[in-house]
């Protein structure tokens, strides 16, 4: 009983963590304007370097990491059960995702989830970015490479040599990452600005 106590305060931590949108507050601070609004429609990195110049982008992105960072390094060291950290991984990125601090309408995962499997190995958020990046100008669709790059997650690390909570990790934040870009699927994008919808 004590270890499903511990579930459910962790996994509550992992997700009002990932809840914090760190993208709206600063665009907002900075601009006035909901970062949503515009752009791809996310509260992401890129809409608010987009939107609000790129030092707020840099600050966001730290931000987002440290959601998933946080509470995933507390749920490996002080969690009783060792499943206890892949489930508050996946739920800060669920949080990021689907945030009820801002209307479940939040941004698409990859920082935080990052930031969860760098609690645990800091390899693996070079590793994954690697992969994103070689996927995303291979077949020049962000969404769709972030989608298999989801799916590619705990399978790189393993190959990559990374064993332990961190192939967890990957495989229950990469099943988020790849549900959450599907909504993204058919969006049509700039060759080289890749996270925005071309004009009709």
């Amino acid at each position: 009983m004590q270890v499903f106590l511990y579930a459910i305060g962790f996994g509550l931590l992992g997700y009002i963590s990932g809840s914090l949108p760190f993208a709206i507050w600063i665009t907002r601070l900075v601009k006035g304007v909901d970062v949503r609004d515009a752009g791809s429609g996310h509260a992401t990195t890129t809409n608010t370097i987009r939107q609000a110049g790129f030092l707020p982008g840099a600050l966001v992105f730290v931000l987002d990491v440290a959601k998933g960072f946080c509470p995933t390094w507390l749920a490996l060291h002080y969690a009783p059960a060792a499943w206890i950290v892949p489930l508050t991984a996946a739920l800060a990125v669920i949080g990021h995702c689907w945030p009820v601090l801002a209307g479940l309408r939040g941004g698409m995962g990859l920082a935080t989830a990052n930031g969860g499997m760098m609690a645990a190995a800091p390899l693996a958020i070079l590793i994954t970015y690697a992969l994103l990046i070689a996927l995303t100008l291979l077949i020049r669709h962000s969404a769709r490479a972030s989608v298999i790059t989801g799916i590619l997650f705990a399978p790189l690390l393993w190959l990559a040599g990374l064993r332990g909570p961190v192939l967890w990790i990957g495989a229950a934040v990469g099943v988020v990452i790849a549900f959450r870009f599907l909504i993204d699927w058919n969006r049509k994008y700039r060759e080289l600005w890749l996270d925005r919808e071309k004009k009709p």
